[in-house]
Order: structure tokens, then sequence, then C-alpha cells
């Protein structure tokens, strides 16, 4: 009876030490640790997290931001017009040299943007200029001036294209959606082996370029990387290959596609009157030489020298309007005529680069609509431009022949893996 009374009083004695340990807050089932803090000790907080808005690597929560291009004539001063900043940095910027910024380089049409407090004065904080898609200057203004040069990352990826002319270039190229960028390029590695005023239907080509993106967007065209086109029954290939003396193209046996000068002054465009011994007039209205060939393209195009050269002539005269003339050697000269302006920094005695921009498109002079006058001296005597016979560039060499022939097989390879169009234009775009 005893040892059932003990059992029994030491059964009931431990029921009620667990419930004890059940209820305790310092039990073993709830001991100090991470989750073990008093119900009283965290206070009810609630936030608003808001994160930082990055515009050209600044913060700008809490600023005024205004975006637009920059107007005609306008210059840098103008920009900051109704907004406020410090004497001192209004005479830091008066003095800042032009090897820190030349504010002549300020563009119409180009983008720009103000950084501004809220405060009653509108205090700017900075200004952001973009002459292109991957550079720009940030002026620092709101303590005192700090100019910045910056460049976005640009990522490079690689494309291929193929398209048949069925009416003319400039209509494939719309139909494809194909850049002037890209198209100029294609021009210029075959502008002497191909007529490209005179393609036929049925004309077919096949490039693999390379397309250069900022934020995923297309900002401009790289290197082309391969050419086929088919002429009048004739096929012609184009393949970059650096000797040494950086990348040129070259034909399937090697032969350089480059002369000394490049065949056309401007862009790919419309060719609207030829080199002729005896042109009708459209201003003087009488029978003429026209020792020159004129190129349609609206007020403003960017015309380029065709070569290295020196600038002979940079000025006004009553029938050539605004012209420039340059010796490229002691064979070749041009002149190109009837410019809307001459570009800053074209004058007799300077050198310029091939490709370099000497002036643009106007109607100037003797000149009934806006176009250029493409002139052409061999020898110190006028010829047609678009028949000269130059001296092509050297070929790949022998001791380079070999690692020639390996790009153009891969390349060659490359292009036959990309499809022709069917008859009706259907652009065949891929990523490679």
């Amino acid at each position: 009876m005893f040892k059932r009374f003990s059992i029994g009083a030491v059964a009931v004695a431990a029921i009620a030490g667990i419930y004890l340990l059940i209820d305790s807050r310092t039990s073993w089932l709830s001991q100090d640790g991470d989750y073990a803090a008093e119900a009283d000790s965290v206070q009810h907080v609630e936030r608003e997290i808001i994160l930082p808005v990055l515009m050209h690597g600044m913060v700008v929560n809490n600023l005024h931001v205004v975006e637009d291009e920059v107007k005609r004539n306008q210059r840098f001063s103008d920009l900051l017009n109704g907004y406020y900043i410090s004497p001192v940095v209004k005479q830091q910027l008066n003095l800042l040299p032009r090897s820190v910024y030349d504010f002549r380089k300020i563009s119409a049409h180009k983008k720009y943007t103000l950084l501004v407090e809220h405060d009653s004065l509108k205090t700017v904080k900075a200004l952001v200029y973009e002459p292109n898609a991957v550079d720009y200057v940030v002026f620092h203004l709101k303590d005192s001036l700090l100019v910045e040069s910056c460049q976005r990352m640009v990522d490079t990826v690689q494309r291929s294209i193929s398209g048949r002319i069925e009416s003319t270039l400039s209509h494939t190229i719309e139909a494809l959606n194909i850049s002037h960028d890209l198209t100029n390029k294609f021009v210029d590695i075959f502008a002497w082996q191909v007529d490209f005023q005179r393609l036929q239907k049925g004309d077919q080509f096949k490039l693999i370029y390379e397309e250069n993106l900022v934020e995923e967007k297309p900002v401009g065209i790289g290197r082309i990387l391969g050419v086929y086109f088919e002429h009048s029954a004739n096929g012609y290939y184009a393949f970059p290959f650096d000797q040494g003396d950086g990348p040129d193209y070259f034909d399937d046996e090697g032969n350089s596609l480059r002369k000394a000068l490049l065949k056309y002054p401007i862009e790919f465009t419309r060719i609207s009157s030829r080199y002729s011994t005896n042109r009708f007039h459209p201003v003087v209205k009488v029978f003429r030489p026209h020792l020159g060939t004129d190129f349609a393209a609206p007020t403003g195009t960017p015309i380029r020298s065709v070569g290295d050269g020196i600038v002979e002539e940079a000025q006004y005269k009553t029938n050539n309007g605004n012209y420039v003339k340059i010796r490229h050697n002691g064979t070749y000269t041009t002149g190109y005529l009837h410019m809307s302006k001459i570009a800053s920094g074209i004058t007799p005695g300077t050198r310029v680069r091939q490709g370099q921009t000497i002036g643009y498109v106007g109607s100037t002079g003797l000149a009934t609509g806006s176009h250029l006058c493409y002139r052409f001296w061999k020898n110190g005597v006028q010829v047609d431009a678009l028949r000269v016979e130059l001296p092509p560039s050297l070929p790949v060499k022998a001791d380079h022949f070999p690692a020639f022939e390996k790009v153009k097989t891969d390349l060659i390879q490359r292009l036959q893996l990309i499809p022709f169009p069917a008859k009706e234009i259907q652009p065949e775009v891929a990523m490679r």
C-alpha cells in the first residue's frame, strides 16, 4: 500500500513539475536565444524604402530633371537661362580653358539635361551634355565647377543580314530597315568594283557585321566582318584582314579592294547629274561642259574629303558658292562646290584626313537646288571622278597568305549559311 502511494505521489509530483516547466518562461522548451526577446522589447516601426534613382551616375531623388535639345544658335550659357548658379561658378565657367572643354563643341539638336534643386532660386546642381549616344559631359555646378568626360558602356554583337534588289538599293535599304551607316560602309568597300547607281533587279547580298549597343539600344555599326555580293551574275567577296598596318578589305584572291581615294564624297545618295562635255545648264539655260558630278542631298549633309591631303582653297566665289579644293598628291586634286557652309577649321594650308568632314551640302553660288558638285583633277586636267582609274592598295603579302586563307575559309562558310531572301524582300536578321 505504501509503495502504491509512493508511486502515485511521485507521478503527481512529476506531472506538476512538467506543467511548471512548460509554463515557465525560462524552461528548457523556451530557452534564451534568437527568438526569445521580451514581447514588448520590439517597437512597431513602419518605413518606406525609397531606392536611389540614378541618372548619369548621380542620384536624382528630390531633384527637378529637365531634358531638352540644344536649339539652333544656342550657346552653353543660354542653356542655363532662368536658373541659378553662383557667381563663383559663373566665373569658373568663363575662365574654363579649352583644353578642359571647348564650348564651341556645343551643337544644335544634341540632348542636354539639367538637374535642379527644389528651391526658390532653381539652383542648378549639374548640366549633362550628350554629343552622341556614347559620350556625355557632366558639368557639376553646385558649389564649384567640376567637368567630367564620361562614356557609357558599349556592347558589341554580331549580326547577319541578306537582301535582294527589287528596284533600287535605296528601296531595299528601307525595306530591310538597314541603317545608313551600314549601307555607307558596304558601299565604300565595293565602290570601285560596282556602280551602285546602276544596280540591276535580282542583285543580292549577304553581310556579317557588328552592331554597337548602349543599354540594349542600337547606337551604331562597328566593323563589317564579311560580304558576298552578286551583281550582274558576278560574285564579289570582301574579307577584312590586318597585315600589321590596320584592317583592310580584300577579295577572295587576296587583292585589296581599297584605293587611294574614296569614290563618293558624301554618304551614298542619288547622282543628279553626271560628268558631261555638253550639258544644258539649268540656271544659265545654255549648253556647256559640266566637268563634275552632282550628288543630290539635303542641305546640311556632311561632305567628306575623299583622301588625305592639303586644303588649297576654301572660300566663296560667285559660281562655285562656298567651296573647298584639296590637293591629295602630285597627281590628284578634288573640289567640292555649292556648300551651305565650310566646316570649322578648314582653311588653306590645313591638312585633312580621308573621310574628314570639310563642309556641308547647300545651294550657294550658281545652283538651283541643294546638291554637291564634285570635281576631280588628274595631272591638272579635269576628269570624270567616277571613271578615273586609281591604283589599288597592296595585296595580301606572301608571308601573310596562310593566315588570310584561314580567315577567308571561315568567313565563306559563315556566309554560305545565311539564306538569301525569297523574291519578296524578307529580311533575314540573326544574332551570331
